[in-house]
C-alpha cells in the first residue's frame, strides 16, 4: 500500500511541478507535512544530497525520499511516479505542438508557464533559506531567530564566488570549503 501511495504522491508532484527540480520543493514540503514521511530538516538534507549528486535534482529527490520511506522499491516507485506524468504528457502533445507552435495561444501558455516556474522556484528558495538561515530551536519553541554563522558563511561564499580571481574556481571547491566550515561550526 505504501508503494502505491508513493507512486500517487510523486505522480502529483511530477504533474504540477513545472520548471524543473527546484519547482518540486514546495510540493515535497507539503508532502512531508501531510504524510509525515520526512521533516523540513530532512528535506533540506535531500536538497543538499540531490544538488551534490549527478542527475536531475527532482529525480534525485524522489529517489531519496522514496528510499528513506520504503527502501529500494520505494526509491524506484517514487522515481517512476515523478516521471510518469511527463512521459504521458510528452507523448500526448508532441504531435500537436509541432502543428500549433506558431499559435499565439501556445505562446501565451508557455509564457504563463515561465511565470509559474519562477514562482515555484522562488517559493523553494524562501523555504530553503528559512531552514538554513533561521534558528528553529529557540528556547520557548516559538521564536525564530537568525542563525548568524550560516548567514555569515552564505555571505562569504557569495562574495568569494563574485570575486574575480576566485570566480574561475570550480563550484565543488566552494561546496567543499562550505562543508568543512559547516562541520567545524557544528562541532
Amino acid at each position: 500500500m505504501i508503494l502505491l501511495r508513493l507512486f500517487f504522491e510523486f505522480c502529483k508532484v511530477g504533474l504540477f511541478s513545472v520548471g524543473g527540480g527546484l519547482a518540486t520543493i514546495p510540493f515535497l514540503t507539503d508532502m512531508g507535512i501531510r504524510t509525515g514521511w520526512f521533516t523540513p530538516a530532512q528535506l533540506t538534507d535531500m536538497i543538499a544530497i540531490s544538488e551534490s549528486t549527478p542527475g536531475p535534482i527532482g529525480i534525485n529527490m524522489a529517489t531519496y525520499a522514496g528510499y528513506t520511506t520504503a527502501g529500494i522499491p520505494g526509491g524506484i516507485v517514487a522515481t517512476l511516479g515523478l516521471i510518469f506524468p511527463s512521459i504521458i504528457i510528452i507523448l500526448l502533445i508532441s504531435g500537436f505542438l509541432q502543428k500549433y507552435r506558431e499559435s499565439w495561444i501556445v505562446d501565451a501558455v508557455f509564457y504563463g508557464l515561465r511565470a509559474a516556474s519562477v514562482a515555484l522556484i522562488t517559493e523553494a528558495l524562501l523555504q530553503v533559506a528559512s531552514i538554513a538561515l533561521m534558528d528553529h530551536t529557540a528556547a520557548d519553541g516559538t521564536v525564530q531567530t537568525f542563525y548568524w554563522p550560516a548567514i555569515i558563511l552564505c555571505t562569504a561564499v557569495f562574495i568569494c564566488a563574485r570575486y574575480t580571481p576566485l570566480k574561475k574556481m570550480h563550484p565543488i571547491v566552494f561546496i567543499a570549503v562550505s562543508a568543512v566550515i559547516g562541520i567545524a561550526l557544528n562541532m
